[in-house]
């Protein structure tokens, strides 16, 4: 089907590597979105790297992770933080690897519920949900699942953060091929600057990407996201607003 005649209202962002400006995009969507009308929440279910707040008035001081707390400043709603961001480790390392070392253990279950409880909450709200994911797309759970295994099961559309840098057309064919071998929907990509040094031949490997998504995936470029941009209109002036519904049409995730 068409992009422009498809329309949802829980999408997953997820990114070609750590750290590839998942985070970025997905406030800046956030934004662009509210600018023009569209009641979106953002989410990020699993993070990793926290500091604790509230030390001097609390004998257990919350843990909260700095993307996420981009995410709740951008969203339109205010949800509890423990809503936003569930599953919060100290450690700045594999989100399995820091569970294991506070006594927890990751699943597809747990993600899963926690995943299908945050798109309730949304639609409660008359809002869309985009549900932003940790590390690249095969981050591991445990030594049997991947949060891909999640999004499968749950069969959610994806927006892919290419990083662009030298290395991320193969980073971005591995993300794609995956994607689509689990019968999934690719909704679009975003092409994220974090550096402030552009790529090499930026142009070129922006448009055999474009190629390659269109030709793959049918999936056409969102946004591009330069170091530091704040383009809050960007969206509209690309025509994708369309992609995303103002409010969800309630058949659960």
């Amino acid at each position: 089907m068409s992009l422009h005649k498809r329309k949802y209202d829980c999408i997953f962002v997820t990114g070609t590597d750590t750290d590839a400006g998942k985070t970025f995009a997905t406030e800046k969507l956030i934004k662009s979105l509210s600018y023009h009308g569209h009641t979106w929440l953002a989410t990020k279910p699993i993070a990793s790297g926290s500091r604790a707040i509230n030390e001097d008035k609390s004998e257990h001081p919350q843990k909260v992770n700095d993307d996420a707390l981009k995410l709740a400043n951008a969203n339109p709603l205010q949800w509890p933080y423990e809503w936003l961001n569930p599953l919060c480790f100290q450690q700045p390392i594999a989100p399995h690897i820091a569970a294991q070392q506070e006594g927890r253990e990751l699943s597809a279950a747990l993600l899963r519920n926690i995943l299908t409880e945050q798109k309730q909450r949304a639609q409660q709200q008359q809002a869309g949900l985009l549900i932003e994911g940790a590390g690249g797309w095969l981050l591991p759970l445990n030594q049997q699942e991947t949060l891909a295994d999640v999004i499968e099961q749950l069969n959610l559309p994806v927006i892919v953060v290419v990083r662009m840098q030298l290395g991320c057309l193969n980073h971005a064919l591995l993300t794609l091929t995956d994607i689509l071998r689990r019968g999934l929907i690719v909704a679009g990509w975003i092409a994220s600057e974090p550096s402030p040094q552009r790529m090499l031949n930026y142009t070129e490997n922006l448009e055999f990407l474009k190629a390659a998504f269109r030709q793959r995936a049918n999936a056409e470029l969102l946004l591009e996201l330069a170091h530091g941009c704040t383009d809050t209109a960007a969206i509209e002036q690309r025509g994708y607003t369309n992609l995303f519904k103002s409010v969800p049409a309630g058949n659960g995730v």
